[in-house]
């Protein structure tokens, strides 16, 4: 039994997890999850460094080791793209530090999944502002990815997007989607996906990354798993 520990900001979404495990059940793996104190909840700058601090994310590092978690991942894209290239790679640097895990976050979970599918031009279909979807923009530039689109939805907070269902997710999608892409990107960890993935990819035609599927192929990657799952998507094919 492999265990994967998250460490997700608040309570939006969170119910992805216990649902991917599911639907990762003949793998074995568990997906433990603890929630962050996030403070002030937006999607704004100033807001998104303090909820992406080092004492925040340490508050939760016991409770994952303790669950026998033999990797953990920031489990929030905003929070941690919002320190820059460099800064994110400190915060997980830091993480794994005071863990004694191997760490990530959902922001290099994109970035390794976008390498993984041999793809460099993607679309950006974010329910964040604008200024925040053009951190994330900037942040898969220096991972060497190609972003020929980028689309906002002007949300400030996270529980706004834990409300969104079904048709908000397929909108987004769609409304963000661009010919040129290779893939599309949804990156908001509190937004509900892991139920509409196949349905994304069958509608746009082309393989779809969402924070929280990203966010837990990317701990499989960090304890050597590779794990196959159709209801997962493309990115859980081979």
């Amino acid at each position: 039994m492999t265990a994967i520990g998250f460490l997700y900001p608040g309570h939006s979404a969170e119910d992805d997890y216990p649902r991917m495990e599911m639907l990762l059940a003949d793998a074995r793996v568990r997906l433990p999850l603890v929630h962050t104190d996030i403070g002030t909840d937006a999607h704004r700058v100033d807001a998104l460094l303090e909820m992406g601090s080092a004492h925040r994310l340490a508050a939760g590092v016991e409770e994952l080791r303790l669950s026998g978690a033999e990797a953990v991942v920031w489990a929030c894209t905003s929070a941690s793209f919002v320190y820059g290239w460099d800064g994110a790679h400190e915060q997980v640097r830091t993480l794994a530090t005071t863990a004694g895990l191997p760490a990530s976050s959902t922001s290099f979970a994109f970035a390794h999944a976008v390498r993984a599918l041999g793809v460099t031009r993607v679309a950006v279909a974010a329910t964040y502002p604008d200024d925040v979807a053009e951190l994330f923009r900037g942040f898969l530039k220096s991972a060497g990815a190609e972003v020929v689109s980028t689309r906002g939805s002007g949300i400030v907070t996270a529980a706004e997007v834990g409300t969104w269902g079904r048709r908000e997710v397929l909108g987004l999608a769609a409304a963000g989607d661009h010919a040129d892409a290779e893939a599309v990107l949804l990156p908001d960890t509190a937004l509900h996906t892991a139920a509409h993935l196949t349905e994304l990819e069958a509608e746009l035609g082309k393989p779809v990354l969402t924070a929280n599927q990203v966010t837990v192929w990317e701990g499989l990657r960090l304890t050597g798993r590779r794990v196959r799952a159709a209801a997962l998507g493309t990115l859980f094919a081979g």
